[in-house]
C-alpha cells in the first residue's frame, strides 16, 4: 500500500469482510491510493475551475463547501502541498474556522466536460496569512479575483490522494452565465432560503410604483 495513513480504516474493514469487498479493496489501495501528488494529478488539479472542500470541526461536526476561480486557482506547490485564496465573504468562515481548531481536511476535484473523472485529496490543512513567507514567496503565478486580496491562504499538505471513478459523472457543457431575465422574481441569496431581515428592503417589491426592482448593486446576490 502507498499511503502511510489511515487507509483503510477499521470501518472500510469491516465493511468490506462483511460485504466480500476485501480483495477487491486491497487492489485499489495498492494502485491507486498514493501519499504525494503524482504528476498527472498536478497536471490534473492546474485544469480545474472548481474543488469540493470538507472539514470538521474539534468534535468532528462536518461541514462541506465549494470554491471556484480561473483554472489552477487551487495552486500545485510541489508534491506534498497545494494552496488557495480565502476573499471576504459572509463573515461566517466556517471551512476556515473549523481548520483552525482540526486541520483535516478532504478536497474533490471534478471535470465534469472533457474527462467525466474526479480526484479526492486528503491532508492537513493551516491557515496563513498573505505575508507569510510560504505565500508571499512561493510560485503563484497569478492573481485569481483581480481587485481583491486574499485575507488568508489555506495551506494543504498531502496525505494521501486518489482517483474517483467517472461512473455517474454527469457531462457539463461549459457557457457563460446568461444574464439575469428581469421578470425573474428571484430573491437575493441573503433572501433565497429564509424571510427578507426586519428593516432591510425587500429588492422584489420595494422600489417604485411601477413593479418590482428586479436588481439593486448595493445588495449582491
Amino acid at each position: 500500500m502507498n499511503s502511510p495513513h489511515a487507509i483503510p480504516s477499521p470501518g472500510e474493514r469491516a465493511l468490506q469482510a462483511h460485504l466480500g469487498t476485501a480483495e477487491r479493496a486491497n487492489s485499489f489501495y495498492s494502485r491507486q491510493v498514493h501519499p504525494v501528488l503524482t504528476p498527472p494529478m498536478r497536471d490534473f488539479i492546474a485544469r480545474q475551475s472548481m474543488v469540493f472542500l470538507s472539514t470538521a470541526d474539534a468534535g468532528g461536526r462536518c461541514d462541506s463547501s465549494f470554491r471556484a476561480g480561473p483554472p489552477g486557482f487551487v495552486t500545485v506547490l510541489d508534491e506534498r502541498t497545494l494552496t488557495y485564496p480565502e476573499y471576504r465573504g459572509n463573515g461566517v468562515l466556517a471551512s476556515a474556522g473549523n481548520i483552525a481548531e482540526n486541520p483535516h481536511v478532504g478536497l474533490l476535484f471534478m471535470d465534469f466536460t472533457h474527462h467525466h473523472i474526479g480526484l479526492h485529496v486528503n491532508g492537513t490543512a493551516g491557515l496563513l496569512a498573505p505575508a507569510d513567507p510560504r505565500i508571499a514567496h512561493a510560485p503563484i503565478p497569478f492573481d485569481s479575483a483581480p481587485g481583491r486580496q486574499p485575507e488568508l491562504w489555506i495551506h494543504i499538505t498531502v496525505h494521501e490522494a486518489y482517483v474517483h471513478c467517472s461512473k455517474h459523472i454527469p457531462h457539463l457543457e461549459p457557457a457563460a452565465r446568461p444574464p439575469r431575465d428581469p421578470s425573474d422574481q428571484r430573491p437575493k441569496d441573503s433572501d433565497y432560503f429564509v424571510a427578507p431581515a426586519a428593516g432591510l428592503p425587500d429588492l422584489l417589491t420595494a422600489g417604485n410604483q411601477n413593479g418590482p426592482v428586479a436588481y439593486d448593486p448595493r445588495y449582491p446576490r
